[in-house]
Protein backbone atom coordinates (compact mmCIF):
# COMPACT_ATOMS: atom_id res chain seq x y z
CA UNK A 1 0.00 0.00 0.00
CA UNK A 2 1.29 3.24 -1.33
CA UNK A 3 2.07 6.09 1.56
CA UNK A 4 2.13 9.16 1.60
CA UNK A 5 4.74 12.01 2.72
CA UNK A 6 2.17 14.40 4.25
CA UNK A 7 -1.58 14.62 4.78
CA UNK A 8 -4.01 17.24 4.87
CA UNK A 9 -7.38 17.37 6.41
CA UNK A 10 -10.08 20.60 6.22
CA UNK A 11 -10.40 20.61 1.94
CA UNK A 12 -12.20 24.08 1.81
CA UNK A 13 -9.93 26.68 -0.57
CA UNK A 14 -6.77 27.27 1.57
CA UNK A 15 -7.01 23.56 2.39
CA UNK A 16 -7.24 22.13 -0.91
CA UNK A 17 -4.86 24.07 -2.63
CA UNK A 18 -2.04 23.78 -0.32
CA UNK A 19 -2.63 20.30 -0.89
CA UNK A 20 -2.29 20.30 -4.53
CA UNK A 21 1.04 22.66 -4.23
CA UNK A 22 2.18 19.59 -2.48
CA UNK A 23 1.25 17.01 -5.30
CA UNK A 24 2.67 19.46 -8.06
CA UNK A 25 6.13 19.04 -6.47
CA UNK A 26 6.15 15.41 -6.41
CA UNK A 27 4.75 14.74 -2.52
CA UNK A 28 2.45 11.89 -2.10
CA UNK A 29 -0.36 13.84 -0.15
CA UNK A 30 -3.38 12.35 1.92
CA UNK A 31 -6.43 14.09 1.71
CA UNK A 32 -9.57 14.15 4.10
CA UNK A 33 -12.51 16.09 4.71
CA UNK A 34 -15.28 16.00 7.52
CA UNK A 35 -17.71 16.01 4.56
CA UNK A 36 -16.32 13.50 2.27
CA UNK A 37 -17.80 14.87 -1.14
CA UNK A 38 -15.07 17.66 -0.91
CA UNK A 39 -12.15 14.64 -1.03
CA UNK A 40 -13.87 13.15 -3.67
CA UNK A 41 -14.27 16.67 -6.01
CA UNK A 42 -10.51 17.03 -5.25
CA UNK A 43 -9.31 14.29 -6.63
CA UNK A 44 -11.70 14.24 -9.58
CA UNK A 45 -11.01 17.59 -10.41
CA UNK A 46 -7.46 17.96 -9.93
CA UNK A 47 -5.94 14.33 -9.52
CA UNK A 48 -4.18 14.62 -12.49
CA UNK A 49 -1.74 17.11 -10.85
CA UNK A 50 0.03 14.34 -8.68
CA UNK A 51 -0.74 11.52 -6.17
CA UNK A 52 -3.61 12.27 -3.97
CA UNK A 53 -4.63 9.30 -1.53
CA UNK A 54 -8.40 10.02 -0.27
CA UNK A 55 -9.74 9.13 2.93
CA UNK A 56 -13.34 8.73 4.33
CA UNK A 57 -11.98 8.16 7.74
CA UNK A 58 -9.25 9.84 10.10
CA UNK A 59 -8.37 6.36 10.91
CA UNK A 60 -7.85 5.36 6.80
CA UNK A 61 -6.61 8.99 6.55
CA UNK A 62 -3.84 8.59 9.65
CA UNK A 63 -3.00 4.59 8.02
CA UNK A 64 -2.39 6.04 4.77
CA UNK A 65 0.85 8.49 6.17
CA UNK A 66 4.26 7.80 6.61
CA UNK A 67 6.57 7.55 9.81
CA UNK A 68 6.75 10.28 11.04
CA UNK A 69 2.97 10.95 10.18
CA UNK A 70 3.07 14.45 9.14
CA UNK A 71 -0.73 15.81 9.75
CA UNK A 72 -1.76 19.34 8.06
CA UNK A 73 -5.00 20.72 9.78
CA UNK A 74 -6.60 23.22 7.30
CA UNK A 75 -9.94 24.49 10.00
CA UNK A 76 -11.02 27.40 11.46
CA UNK A 77 -8.87 28.84 14.56
CA UNK A 78 -10.79 27.89 18.25
CA UNK A 79 -12.91 25.40 19.10
CA UNK A 80 -12.89 23.82 15.60
CA UNK A 81 -9.35 22.85 15.50
CA UNK A 82 -8.94 21.75 19.19
CA UNK A 83 -12.02 19.33 18.25
CA UNK A 84 -9.81 17.84 15.20
CA UNK A 85 -6.92 17.86 17.55
CA UNK A 86 -8.85 15.96 19.91
CA UNK A 87 -10.26 13.41 16.92
CA UNK A 88 -6.70 12.90 15.41
CA UNK A 89 -4.35 12.94 18.42
CA UNK A 90 -5.39 9.77 19.84
CA UNK A 91 -4.55 7.76 16.62
CA UNK A 92 -0.80 8.97 16.44
CA UNK A 93 2.21 7.57 17.96
CA UNK A 94 5.07 9.32 19.50
CA UNK A 95 7.46 11.10 16.86
CA UNK A 96 4.19 12.23 14.85
CA UNK A 97 3.15 15.68 14.32
CA UNK A 98 0.10 17.84 13.99
CA UNK A 99 0.71 21.58 11.98
CA UNK A 100 -2.01 24.13 12.44
CA UNK A 101 -1.50 26.04 9.19
CA UNK A 102 -4.73 28.07 10.50
CA UNK A 103 -4.56 31.41 12.11
CA UNK A 104 -4.55 30.34 15.65
CA UNK A 105 -3.85 32.46 18.40
CA UNK A 106 -0.40 31.91 19.47
CA UNK A 107 -1.56 31.48 23.02
CA UNK A 108 -3.69 28.76 21.79
CA UNK A 109 -0.42 27.20 19.89
CA UNK A 110 1.37 27.25 22.92
CA UNK A 111 -1.31 25.41 25.03
CA UNK A 112 -1.61 22.76 22.38
CA UNK A 113 1.74 22.11 21.89
CA UNK A 114 2.85 21.71 25.63
CA UNK A 115 -0.59 19.15 25.89
CA UNK A 116 0.52 17.40 22.78
CA UNK A 117 4.41 16.62 23.74
CA UNK A 118 3.17 15.62 27.19
CA UNK A 119 1.82 12.82 24.51
CA UNK A 120 5.07 12.29 22.14
CA UNK A 121 3.57 14.32 19.74
CA UNK A 122 4.98 17.20 18.24
CA UNK A 123 2.66 20.34 17.33
CA UNK A 124 3.56 22.45 14.69
CA UNK A 125 1.73 25.99 15.05
CA UNK A 126 1.89 27.17 11.26
CA UNK A 127 1.72 30.56 9.96
CA UNK A 128 0.92 30.75 6.22
CA UNK A 129 0.57 33.67 4.33
CA UNK A 130 -0.48 34.40 0.62
CA UNK A 131 -3.94 33.38 0.69
CA UNK A 132 -5.47 31.06 -2.09
CA UNK A 133 -3.28 31.74 -4.65
CA UNK A 134 -0.36 31.53 -2.00
CA UNK A 135 -1.22 28.56 -1.03
CA UNK A 136 -1.27 26.85 -4.92
CA UNK A 137 1.37 28.79 -6.07
CA UNK A 138 4.01 29.27 -2.87
CA UNK A 139 3.46 31.23 -0.25
CA UNK A 140 5.69 32.46 3.16
CA UNK A 141 5.71 29.96 5.20
CA UNK A 142 6.46 30.77 9.26
CA UNK A 143 6.58 27.39 11.25
CA UNK A 144 6.69 27.01 14.71
CA UNK A 145 7.84 23.86 17.24
CA UNK A 146 10.60 22.30 17.60
CA UNK A 147 13.96 21.90 15.92
CA UNK A 148 12.98 18.30 15.68
CA UNK A 149 9.60 18.46 13.97
CA UNK A 150 10.88 21.34 11.55
CA UNK A 151 13.87 18.78 10.65
CA UNK A 152 11.26 16.20 9.15
CA UNK A 153 8.95 18.84 8.10
CA UNK A 154 10.71 21.73 6.83
CA UNK A 155 12.27 20.10 3.75
CA UNK A 156 8.42 19.90 2.03
CA UNK A 157 7.48 23.17 3.32
CA UNK A 158 11.11 24.97 2.16
CA UNK A 159 9.59 23.05 -1.12
CA UNK A 160 6.51 24.41 -1.58
CA UNK A 161 7.24 27.92 -0.23
CA UNK A 162 7.69 31.12 -2.56
CA UNK A 163 11.49 31.54 -3.15
CA UNK A 164 12.87 35.00 -3.93
CA UNK A 165 16.47 34.58 -5.30
CA UNK A 166 16.01 30.83 -5.48
CA UNK A 167 15.63 31.05 -1.17
CA UNK A 168 12.43 29.35 -0.14
CA UNK A 169 9.97 31.82 2.08
CA UNK A 170 10.22 29.31 4.75
CA UNK A 171 12.40 29.13 8.07
CA UNK A 172 11.61 27.70 11.40
CA UNK A 173 10.90 30.48 13.47
CA UNK A 174 11.24 29.14 16.93
CA UNK A 175 9.74 27.19 19.53
CA UNK A 176 5.62 26.40 20.53
CA UNK A 177 3.80 29.66 19.37
CA UNK A 178 6.78 31.47 17.51
CA UNK A 179 5.48 30.70 13.98
CA UNK A 180 1.49 31.83 14.77
CA UNK A 181 3.37 34.81 16.94
CA UNK A 182 4.82 35.93 13.85
CA UNK A 183 2.38 35.51 11.48
CA UNK A 184 0.06 37.49 13.79
CA UNK A 185 2.24 40.71 13.93
CA UNK A 186 2.34 40.11 9.94
CA UNK A 187 -1.25 40.44 9.87
CA UNK A 188 -1.10 43.53 11.98
CA UNK A 189 1.84 45.40 9.96
CA UNK A 190 -0.78 43.85 7.08
CA UNK A 191 -3.16 46.18 8.56
CA UNK A 192 -1.29 49.17 8.64
CA UNK A 193 0.50 49.15 5.43
CA UNK A 194 -3.64 49.11 3.75
CA UNK A 195 -4.69 51.72 5.92
CA UNK A 196 -1.70 54.08 4.82
CA UNK A 197 -2.37 53.04 1.11
CA UNK A 198 -6.06 53.92 1.54
CA UNK A 199 -4.95 57.45 3.34
CA UNK A 200 -3.07 58.43 0.33
CA UNK A 201 -5.84 57.35 -2.09
CA UNK A 202 -8.16 59.77 0.04
CA UNK A 203 -5.94 62.36 0.11
CA UNK A 204 -4.41 62.27 -3.77
CA UNK A 205 -8.50 62.56 -4.24
CA UNK A 206 -9.92 64.56 -2.00
CA UNK A 207 -6.91 66.95 -1.42
CA UNK A 208 -5.41 66.53 -5.00
CA UNK A 209 -8.53 66.19 -7.06
CA UNK A 210 -7.69 63.60 -8.55
CA UNK A 211 -9.89 60.87 -9.73
CA UNK A 212 -9.91 56.84 -9.22
CA UNK A 213 -8.01 56.03 -12.67
CA UNK A 214 -5.90 58.97 -12.16
CA UNK A 215 -4.63 57.66 -8.72
CA UNK A 216 -4.46 54.34 -9.77
CA UNK A 217 -1.38 55.67 -12.15
CA UNK A 218 -0.06 57.20 -9.57
CA UNK A 219 0.07 53.38 -7.98
CA UNK A 220 1.28 51.99 -11.06
CA UNK A 221 4.27 54.40 -11.05
CA UNK A 222 4.78 54.62 -7.20
CA UNK A 223 5.12 50.59 -7.82
CA UNK A 224 8.27 50.83 -10.05
CA UNK A 225 10.47 52.57 -7.26
CA UNK A 226 10.77 51.97 -3.70
CA UNK A 227 6.93 51.47 -2.83
CA UNK A 228 7.01 48.43 -5.09
CA UNK A 229 5.23 45.94 -3.51
CA UNK A 230 2.08 43.72 -3.53
CA UNK A 231 -0.29 45.89 -2.23
CA UNK A 232 0.63 48.84 -4.15
CA UNK A 233 0.33 46.54 -7.26
CA UNK A 234 -3.25 45.73 -6.29
CA UNK A 235 -4.36 49.01 -5.49
CA UNK A 236 -3.61 50.34 -8.50
CA UNK A 237 -5.62 47.47 -10.32
CA UNK A 238 -8.44 47.85 -7.78
CA UNK A 239 -8.44 51.77 -8.62
CA UNK A 240 -8.48 51.28 -12.29
CA UNK A 241 -11.31 48.72 -12.43
CA UNK A 242 -14.62 49.78 -13.92
CA UNK A 243 -17.93 48.48 -12.34
CA UNK A 244 -19.73 47.03 -15.14
CA UNK A 245 -23.33 47.49 -13.84
CA UNK A 246 -23.02 51.42 -13.23
CA UNK A 247 -20.16 52.45 -15.10
CA UNK A 248 -18.73 54.07 -11.94
CA UNK A 249 -15.60 53.03 -10.74
CA UNK A 250 -15.89 50.11 -8.67
CA UNK A 251 -14.03 51.85 -5.68
CA UNK A 252 -17.16 54.11 -5.53
CA UNK A 253 -19.62 51.54 -5.48
CA UNK A 254 -18.10 49.62 -2.29
CA UNK A 255 -19.79 49.92 0.86
CA UNK A 256 -17.26 51.75 3.10
CA UNK A 257 -17.05 49.41 6.03
CA UNK A 258 -14.09 48.09 6.14
CA UNK A 259 -14.46 44.36 7.88
CA UNK A 260 -11.79 42.24 10.09
CA UNK A 261 -10.99 38.79 11.37
CA UNK A 262 -8.82 39.33 14.19
CA UNK A 263 -5.36 38.73 13.64
CA UNK A 264 -4.96 42.70 13.47
CA UNK A 265 -6.68 43.28 16.86
CA UNK A 266 -4.40 40.39 18.58
CA UNK A 267 -1.59 42.52 17.79
CA UNK A 268 -2.57 44.89 19.29
CA UNK A 269 -3.83 43.35 22.20
CA UNK A 270 -0.61 41.64 22.68
CA UNK A 271 2.18 44.36 22.03
CA UNK A 272 -0.04 46.33 25.09
CA UNK A 273 0.14 43.40 27.61
CA UNK A 274 4.09 43.30 26.35
CA UNK A 275 4.25 47.11 26.81
CA UNK A 276 5.52 47.53 23.12
CA UNK A 277 4.11 51.05 20.92
CA UNK A 278 2.11 49.88 18.23
CA UNK A 279 0.22 53.12 17.33
CA UNK A 280 0.04 52.37 13.74
CA UNK A 281 -1.27 49.24 13.92
CA UNK A 282 -3.61 50.59 15.81
CA UNK A 283 -5.07 53.24 14.75
CA UNK A 284 -5.49 50.87 11.28
CA UNK A 285 -7.43 48.67 13.80
CA UNK A 286 -9.51 51.40 14.97
CA UNK A 287 -9.88 52.95 11.59
CA UNK A 288 -11.61 49.62 10.56
CA UNK A 289 -13.24 49.21 13.33
CA UNK A 290 -14.67 53.18 12.70
CA UNK A 291 -15.86 52.26 9.22
CA UNK A 292 -18.17 49.86 10.37
CA UNK A 293 -20.43 51.77 13.13
CA UNK A 294 -22.37 53.31 10.61
CA UNK A 295 -25.09 54.31 12.78
CA UNK A 296 -22.59 56.13 14.86
CA UNK A 297 -21.07 57.89 11.60
CA UNK A 298 -24.85 58.69 10.39
CA UNK A 299 -25.49 61.26 13.50
CA UNK A 300 -22.22 62.78 13.30
CA UNK A 301 -22.72 63.77 9.92
CA UNK A 302 -23.01 66.95 9.98
CA UNK A 303 -20.94 68.17 12.83
CA UNK A 304 -18.98 71.39 11.85
CA UNK A 305 -15.97 71.02 9.88
CA UNK A 306 -13.02 73.28 8.41
CA UNK A 307 -13.20 75.95 5.93
CA UNK A 308 -11.79 74.46 3.62
CA UNK A 309 -9.03 76.29 2.00
CA UNK A 310 -7.31 75.89 -1.12
CA UNK A 311 -6.88 72.03 -2.29
CA UNK A 312 -2.93 70.92 -2.38
CA UNK A 313 -0.95 72.18 -4.84
CA UNK A 314 1.30 70.93 -7.75
CA UNK A 315 3.93 68.50 -6.32
CA UNK A 316 1.22 66.73 -3.83
CA UNK A 317 1.45 63.13 -4.82
CA UNK A 318 5.56 63.20 -4.73
CA UNK A 319 4.84 64.44 -1.01
CA UNK A 320 2.06 61.84 -0.19
CA UNK A 321 5.10 59.27 -1.91
CA UNK A 322 7.53 60.51 1.07
CA UNK A 323 5.20 60.15 3.45
CA UNK A 324 3.92 56.81 2.79
CA UNK A 325 7.47 55.92 2.94
CA UNK A 326 8.16 57.26 6.10
CA UNK A 327 5.19 56.03 7.94
CA UNK A 328 5.49 52.57 6.08
CA UNK A 329 9.01 52.43 7.95
CA UNK A 330 7.53 53.53 11.19
CA UNK A 331 4.60 50.47 10.83
CA UNK A 332 7.22 47.98 10.50
CA UNK A 333 9.88 49.45 12.82
CA UNK A 334 6.57 49.07 15.43
CA UNK A 335 5.87 45.16 14.19
CA UNK A 336 9.79 44.20 14.20
CA UNK A 337 9.77 45.31 17.72
CA UNK A 338 6.98 43.60 18.98
CA UNK A 339 8.89 40.75 17.56
CA UNK A 340 11.83 41.16 19.36
CA UNK A 341 10.11 42.13 22.90
CA UNK A 342 7.51 38.71 22.34
CA UNK A 343 11.17 36.31 21.23
CA UNK A 344 12.56 38.19 24.49
CA UNK A 345 9.18 37.41 26.72
CA UNK A 346 9.16 33.74 25.49
CA UNK A 347 12.50 32.65 25.24
CA UNK A 348 12.23 32.30 20.82
CA UNK A 349 15.15 33.91 19.68
CA UNK A 350 13.36 34.32 16.81
CA UNK A 351 15.95 36.12 13.87
CA UNK A 352 14.28 39.22 12.65
CA UNK A 353 16.38 39.56 9.64
CA UNK A 354 15.49 35.40 8.68
CA UNK A 355 11.49 37.41 9.12
CA UNK A 356 12.47 39.97 6.99
CA UNK A 357 13.75 37.43 4.50
CA UNK A 358 10.85 34.97 3.71
CA UNK A 359 8.09 37.56 3.72
CA UNK A 360 10.17 38.62 0.45
CA UNK A 361 7.59 36.41 -1.44
CA UNK A 362 4.27 34.69 -1.34
CA UNK A 363 2.52 37.13 1.50
CA UNK A 364 0.71 39.58 1.35
CA UNK A 365 2.71 42.21 2.29
CA UNK A 366 5.46 40.80 -0.07
CA UNK A 367 7.76 43.96 -1.13
CA UNK A 368 11.10 45.17 -2.57
CA UNK A 369 11.33 46.93 1.00
CA UNK A 370 11.98 43.97 2.64
CA UNK A 371 15.08 43.62 1.24
CA UNK A 372 16.42 46.90 2.95
CA UNK A 373 15.26 45.30 5.95
CA UNK A 374 16.99 42.05 5.96
CA UNK A 375 20.18 44.24 5.11
CA UNK A 376 19.81 46.49 8.08
CA UNK A 377 19.39 43.69 10.52
CA UNK A 378 21.86 41.34 8.88
CA UNK A 379 24.27 44.23 9.40
CA UNK A 380 23.28 44.12 12.73
CA UNK A 381 20.93 41.42 15.08
CA UNK A 382 20.43 44.44 17.66
CA UNK A 383 19.47 47.05 16.08
CA UNK A 384 16.98 48.67 18.44
CA UNK A 385 14.44 50.19 15.72
CA UNK A 386 14.65 50.02 11.62
CA UNK A 387 14.26 53.91 12.22
CA UNK A 388 18.06 53.93 13.44
CA UNK A 389 19.76 52.01 10.39
CA UNK A 390 21.22 54.35 8.16
CA UNK A 391 19.53 53.54 5.16
CA UNK A 392 15.90 54.17 6.77
CA UNK A 393 16.73 57.14 8.76
CA UNK A 394 17.72 58.91 5.28
CA UNK A 395 14.84 58.21 3.72
CA UNK A 396 12.93 59.56 7.02
CA UNK A 397 15.35 62.52 7.22
CA UNK A 398 14.77 63.45 3.60
CA UNK A 399 10.82 63.16 4.14
CA UNK A 400 10.25 65.29 6.82
CA UNK A 401 9.20 68.59 5.20
CA UNK A 402 6.91 66.28 3.00
CA UNK A 403 5.77 63.95 5.57
CA UNK A 404 4.74 66.98 7.81
CA UNK A 405 2.88 68.91 4.67
CA UNK A 406 0.64 65.73 4.27
CA UNK A 407 -0.54 65.54 7.91
CA UNK A 408 -1.17 69.31 8.35
CA UNK A 409 -2.76 69.12 4.92
CA UNK A 410 -5.03 66.25 6.07
CA UNK A 411 -5.85 68.41 9.50
CA UNK A 412 -6.24 71.44 7.62
CA UNK A 413 -9.19 70.03 5.19
CA UNK A 414 -10.43 67.41 7.76
CA UNK A 415 -9.44 64.42 5.63
CA UNK A 416 -9.15 61.69 8.71
CA UNK A 417 -5.05 60.28 8.17
CA UNK A 418 -4.49 58.79 11.53
CA UNK A 419 -2.00 56.37 10.47
CA UNK A 420 -0.17 58.88 9.12
CA UNK A 421 -0.49 61.51 11.71
CA UNK A 422 0.53 58.60 14.50
CA UNK A 423 3.51 57.64 12.41
CA UNK A 424 4.78 61.02 12.51
CA UNK A 425 3.88 61.44 16.66
CA UNK A 426 5.87 58.23 17.10
CA UNK A 427 8.59 59.41 15.23
CA UNK A 428 8.46 62.59 17.17
CA UNK A 429 8.43 61.21 20.08
CA UNK A 430 11.70 59.01 19.99
CA UNK A 431 13.41 61.57 18.63
CA UNK A 432 11.90 63.59 21.64
CA UNK A 433 15.02 65.04 23.94
CA UNK A 434 12.36 65.02 26.98
CA UNK A 435 8.75 63.74 26.88
CA UNK A 436 5.90 65.12 28.95
CA UNK A 437 5.86 61.98 30.70
CA UNK A 438 7.44 63.64 33.81
CA UNK A 439 4.31 65.38 33.96
CA UNK A 440 2.05 62.38 33.85
CA UNK A 441 3.96 60.71 36.29
CA UNK A 442 3.85 63.85 38.53
CA UNK A 443 -0.19 63.40 38.53
CA UNK A 444 0.13 59.71 39.34
CA UNK A 445 2.26 60.36 42.75
CA UNK A 446 -0.35 63.40 42.94
CA UNK A 447 -3.77 61.06 43.52
CA UNK A 448 -2.34 58.12 43.98
CA UNK A 449 0.96 58.09 45.68
CA UNK A 450 2.63 56.40 43.01
CA UNK A 451 6.17 57.59 43.46
CA UNK A 452 8.22 58.54 40.36
CA UNK A 453 12.34 58.74 39.84
CA UNK A 454 14.45 61.53 39.65
CA UNK A 455 17.11 62.75 36.42
CA UNK A 456 19.30 63.87 39.20
CA UNK A 457 19.49 60.74 41.54
CA UNK A 458 18.59 57.13 41.70
CA UNK A 459 15.91 55.88 43.39
CA UNK A 460 12.12 56.18 43.75
CA UNK A 461 10.47 59.02 45.73
CA UNK A 462 6.81 60.43 46.46
CA UNK A 463 6.01 64.10 47.30
CA UNK A 464 3.71 64.39 50.39
CA UNK A 465 1.13 66.63 48.43
CA UNK A 466 -1.37 67.11 51.02
CA UNK A 467 1.24 67.73 53.79
CA UNK A 468 3.87 69.82 53.84
CA UNK A 469 5.49 68.95 50.05
CA UNK A 470 8.52 67.46 51.28
CA UNK A 471 9.67 64.54 49.62
CA UNK A 472 10.49 60.99 50.65
CA UNK A 473 11.77 58.37 49.28
CA UNK A 474 8.90 55.48 48.00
Amino acid sequence: MQKARIGVTGLAVMGRNLARNLARHGHPVAVHNRTSSRTKALVEEFGDEGTFLPAETPERFVASLERPRRLVIMVKAGAPTDAVIDEFAPLLEPGDMIVDGGNAHFADTRRRESALRERGVHFVGTGISGGEEGALHGPSIMPGGSAESYAALGPLLEDIAAKVDGTPCCTHVGPDGAGHFVKMVHNGIEYADMQLIAESYDLLRYAAGLEPAGIAEVFRTWNTGRLESYLVEITAEVLAHTDASTGKPFVDVVLDRAEQKGTGRWTVQTALDLGVPVGGIAEAVFARSVSGHAALREAARDLPGPSRGAAAGSGFADAVEKALYASKIVAYAQGFHEIQAGSAEYGWNIDLGAMATIWRGGCIIRARFLDRIRAAYEADPQTPTLLTDGHFAEAVGDAQDAWRDVVATAARLGIPAPGFATALAYYDSLRAGRLPAALTQGQRDYFGAHTYRRVDREGTFHTLWGGDRTEVTG
